[in-house]
């Protein structure tokens, strides 16, 4: 028999409650609604759970309830290495809540408007969290029983719905003002889609802190490919034409325009000072190791599933949830040559 289990050899709520320290009721509010209990406890009652082997009848419970007992995240590419970490930290909170996560790669799945359609209907999920900014706002009207939809990291300007995302333009502005410093007075920058809204942020941010800067703008996309095409555009110009210092708007164009500058026999920062955005796992493994925007992936992966979790409950929640960027100082920024 389980030390910390019933009289039937069964693990109940009052033996997770003692192991943690808290109430019954608590670990009943953890279950139900985690949102409206502090991080501490409910990591707390996590650990307990995990200790006592406690198992709740998801079935039983969904049944009685009319849920699925799943939550689905829609992603706009899924190999794209900046996901892993907010889908981590999404599918711990809810688990911790007793739900599973779902994940479906919007470009894999056909039209975007087909696959909304297909993950509203209430049969499939109780909840869906959206980080693919190209949905309209009439694609996500609210239905008398379309699932509670959160927005994450892209957001739909018009849409009345609730998002967690981060303060791009102040991750923008950060990275500019560390190049200013620097003493570097022209900046690349390597954009977004234009109608992409992280690219209009950031590119906002990045003219705010430009001020008296000169700009130039190399086209992008957020991808590898986009990157390898600014190094060209960069090596194509006049030595004395090109910018000093190169801020682009993904770690992924950072990464493949350093690289393909190498290949060239331009050497970073000694030629060229250059800045990424959101700090992917391989931002900080490079030669030189890249500076920088970091993105807390796992906290607004977390923060998305606490506010749907919260909809599901029928709770109010904040219209919008904003997570603050940091500069990570490492290797690819210097003072021009």
């Amino acid at each position: 028999m389980d030390n910390h289990a019933g009289p039937q050899g069964r693990v109940r709520l009052s033996d997770v409650a003692r192991m943690a320290g808290v109430s019954t009721a608590t670990v009943s509010r953890v279950l139900s609604h985690p949102d409206m209990v502090a991080e501490a406890t409910r990591l707390a009652v996590a650990q307990a759970l995990d200790r006592s082997g406690y198992r709740m009848n998801h079935a039983a419970r969904n049944l009685r309830k009319g849920r699925t007992g799943c939550v689905v995240a829609l992603v706009p590419n899924l190999g794209n290495p900046f996901f892993a970490k907010i889908l981590d930290g999404m599918g711990r909170e809810l688990a911790a809540a007793g739900y599973d996560l779902l994940v479906a790669d919007t470009q894999d799945q056909g039209s975007l408007p087909a696959t909304l359609r297909r993950f509203l209907d209430p049969s499939r999920a109780d909840g869906i969290i959206l980080l693919d900014g190209r949905a309209s706002a009439a694609q996500l009207a609210p239905g008398p029983d379309r699932p509670p939809v959160v927005l994450a990291c892209e957001w739909i300007e018009d849409a009345a719905l609730p998002r967690v995302v981060l303060d791009n333009q102040r991750g923008a502005a950060l990275a500019v003002t560390h190049l200013r410093a620097l003493g570097h007075r022209h900046i690349g920058v390597i954009g977004g889609p234009p109608a992409n809204v992280l690219h209009q942020a950031r590119l906002a941010g990045t003219r705010d802190a430009a001020q008296d800067l000169r700009l130039t703008l190399f086209p992008g996309d957020f991808s590898l490919q986009a990157g390898q095409a600014a190094a060209r555009h960069w090596l194509a110009l006049p030595p004395a034409e090109r910018p000093g210092a190169v801020f682009a708007f993904s770690d992924e164009m950072a990464c493949a325009f350093i690289a393909d500058l190498g290949r060239a026999g331009q050497r970073v920062p000694r030629d060229v000072s250059v800045v990424g955005f959101d700090d992917i796992e391989l931002a900080s493994h490079l030669l030189p190791a890249l500076t920088t925007i970091r993105q807390p992936k796992r906290d607004l992966g977390r923060k998305a599933a606490q506010v749907v979790l919260a909809a599901i409950a029928g709770h109010e929640v904040a219209a919008v949830t904003r997570l603050e960027p940091q500069l990570m100082l490492r290797e690819t920024t210097a003072p021009p040559g």
